[in-house]
C-alpha cells in the first residue's frame, strides 16, 4: 500500500456521498434494508464504528457489490490511521524481524 497525506475516503463518507445522496435513501433506511438498528449505520456513517465482515457482508448484499469493496475502504483507513498516530507509530517503529534474510 502506498503511504499517502490525505486520509483515505472512510465508508462512512462513500456510504454517505455515493449511495445515500444520490440514491435519496435515508440512514433509517438502510438499517432496515440491511436488519440491523439506525444507531449501528449512524456509527459507521459518522466513523464511530468500523466495518466487520458481517457489517461488509449486509453492505454488499444491499448496495449489490462485494464484501471486500467495504473491507478494502476499512482496511486502508485502518493502516493509514496507524501510520499517522504517533504513538501507534512508534510502537510499530521498535518493532523487528525475527528472522533476517
Amino acid at each position: 500500500m502506498i503511504m499517502t497525506k490525505r486520509q483515505p475516503v472512510s465508508v462512512g463518507e462513500m456510504i454517505t456521498e455515493e449511495y445515500l445522496k444520490p440514491l435519496g435513501i435515508t440512514q433509517g433506511q438502510l438499517a432496515k434494508a440491511m436488519g440491523v438498528s439506525r444507531r449501528t449505520v449512524n456509527e459507521v456513517c459518522t466513523g464511530k464504528r468500523t466495518v466487520t465482515v458481517e457489517t461488509a457482508l449486509m453492505l454488499a448484499k444491499v448496495f449489490d457489490n462485494t464484501p471486500d469493496f467495504w473491507l478494502n475502504l476499512q482496511r486502508r483507513n485502518d493502516i493509514w490511521n496507524v501510520f499517522h498516530i504517533p504513538e501507534k507509530k512508534a510502537r510499530i517503529d521498535k518493532a523487528r524481524p525475527l528472522i533476517r534474510v
